[in-house]
């Protein structure tokens, strides 16, 4: 019988996976047999990947991308079609923050790239890839978000925003390209030990202050939300769609007189 976690002969697409959530995914989504199509915007660190998971035995392609720019993310839809014929699910992982402090002190070039990269990109790529999964009936998307877009916050609210955008755009594609077969989710993780949330976890005082939060006390790892990008890869979530998938260690749901904090 097979697994319902089994991504044998499936293509998956992952964008941002030269490093931290999005590396994770493309060696996890591997191991349970996908042929992975590995890309960022450096070809180098693209390919050590790679090498990561032919050392596996796994099968995967590095192809570098700007995700801000449509030609090269077009031609990274063309590039995985010629190469493996099919994309089964796309993840949209890339994304950046550029600004961290009051939403009052950012310049409109930083709000811009927040909403490019994070945002429009996302929706770009998924237009280039849907309709090919509708062809066929068959195709899974994943886009990340995270909790910084479920509530207000003072140091990267228009990340929070770009991030309550994403999964906004979860749900009206979900809606759209349902009918044809082909569902969209997202995971919406807390902090999770990546360079990209470095500055949230690396002081020793901030890291103890951040996992009284959670009830599981301690923040997330990569390989915490690439288990969750295989889920809903798979036949395991066939019956889900248009869902934003919380992976915050409790710390959403745990209010403040849950804390850990002795003081």
């Amino acid at each position: 019988m097979t697994s319902l976690f089994d991504l044998t002969g499936q293509v998956a697409l992952i964008t941002g996976a030269s490093r931290g959530i999005g590396r994770a995914i493309a060696i996890e989504m591997a191991r349970h047999g996908a042929k992975v199509v590995v890309s960022s915007r450096k070809l180098a660190a693209c390919e050590a990947v790679v090498e990561e998971i032919e050392n596996e035995g796994g099968e995967a392609l590095a192809v570098a991308c700007h995700v801000g720019d449509k030609a090269q993310l077009q031609s990274l839809v063309d590039t995985t079609l010629q190469h493996f014929g099919r994309i089964d699910t796309l993840v949209c992982n890339a994304a950046v923050n550029t600004h961290f402090g009051p939403s009052l002190d950012i310049s409109d070039e930083s709000f811009d790239k927040i909403m490019q990269t994070n945002v429009r990109s996302a929706f770009w790529l998924c237009n280039m890839v849907l309709p090919q999964m509708a062809d066929r009936r068959d195709g899974t998307i994943i886009l990340l978000g995270s909790v910084a877009g479920l509530a207000g916050n003072s140091k990267i609210g228009v990340y929070g925003i770009s991030k309550a955008a994403t999964m906004q755009l979860t749900r009206n594609l979900a809606v759209e390209w349902g009918p044809h077969n082909v569902r969209i989710n997202c995971i919406a993780p807390g902090v999770v030990r990546t360079e990209f949330a470095r500055a949230l976890w690396a002081d020793p005082k901030l890291h103890q202050r951040l996992i009284q939060q959670y009830p599981l006390q301690r923040i997330g790892e990569p390989r915490d939300v690439a288990g969750a990008a295989v889920f809903l890869a798979s036949r395991a979530s066939d019956w889900m769609t248009g869902q934003t998938l919380v992976l915050d260690g409790g710390g959403g749901i745990s209010g403040p007189e849950n804390s850990q904090d002795p003081s």
